[in-house]
């Protein structure tokens, strides 16, 4: 059953199996973070020669609309990294990894219609507030007018972290490893640790982490059952404009949202509160995904 539902994932993976090495994989890890770092020092370098050392902390904690349009933005550096890694050690081009460029397409944009829709129908249905009241960020107007480079910053950001998780890692897992306990466990347990932040979220991050790890395997089953990277984006990308554009925390990475919620992550009451929700929400939201691939 799993095999059949999953077929199109061989798709992806086949042209992996020429060089199904563990070792290259890892190689090609060290690369991409070689990458990932070296662009990044370029451009804090230059930042910090035209901004103050209080300025520096806001941007990194992208408290700022300039700072999170560069920090998003940044993560282009991850698909670069990808790019560079999957040539040099398994001899495959980007576009291989995202799937069919038609295909992957038609498929973001089937699922995503229907989450805005799922959306749009969780505002309307009670209850109409998060409890307590949120603070206004951003003007509507301000808002409006950034929205559409936010989109395109967001889209990056989480493009670039389905074609490391669900593109180079798991398909370059499943070109050495038959079994999806592996393919799909491993990357979905990686994912979980890059949001395990106890610093920012205290109690709370190992909750916040087995929420990321279960997204992880959502986005890992759409992209098997699907045969591109398509409706994966579309998942991360329809959580991450509530998480960073709408409502967001306000000790970190809330510069481009209309909203804030009066409370931060550290707060075992409200946030463990939400994350029930949000569970919910997530095994929804993969739920109307499926139904969208299916019509």
């Amino acid at each position: 059953m799993a095999d059949t539902a999953y077929s199109p994932h061989e798709h992806l993976v086949a042209p992996g199996r020429d060089r199904p090495e563990l070792w290259r994989l890892l190689v090609g890890l060290v690369i991409i973070a070689a990458v990932i770092v070296a662009m990044n020092m370029l451009v804090m370098s230059g930042l910090r020669l035209v901004q103050s050392d209080a300025q520096m902390r806001d941007f990194l904690l992208g408290r700022t609309q300039f700072a999170m349009f560069v920090v998003l933005g940044s993560f282009a550096f991850v698909i670069l990294g990808v790019g560079v890694a999957a040539r040099l050690m398994q001899g495959r081009g980007l576009i291989g990894i995202i799937g069919a460029p038609g295909l992957a397409v038609v498929q973001f944009w089937r699922v995503f219609r229907v989450l805005l829709a799922i959306g749009v129908v969780t505002l309307i249905l009670p209850p109409y507030d998060m409890g307590a009241p949120m603070t206004s960020n951003l003007s509507l107007g301000l808002w409006l007018v950034l929205l559409p480079l936010s989109l395109l910053v967001v889209l990056v950001q989480t493009s670039a972290e389905e074609i490391l998780f669900r593109g180079y890692i798991q398909q370059g897992l499943a070109a050495r490893f038959s079994s999806p306990l592996i393919w799909m466990g491993l990357p979905a347990v990686l994912f979980a640790v890059g949001h395990y932040l106890p610093d920012q979220a205290g109690d709370n991050a190992l909750l916040i982490g087995l929420w990321a790890g279960c997204f992880g395997l959502l986005t890992a089953d759409l992209t098997a059952r699907s045969g591109t990277l398509g409706p994966a984006i579309a998942l991360h990308m329809f959580n991450n404009l509530t998480a960073l554009l709408f409502i967001a925390f306000p000790e970190s990475l809330s510069g481009l949202a209309l909203y804030l919620v009066p409370f931060d992550m550290s707060d075992t009451g409200e946030v463990r509160l939400w994350l029930v929700v949000d569970f919910m929400m997530m095994l929804v939201a993969w739920l109307g995904a499926r139904f969208a691939l299916r019509r």
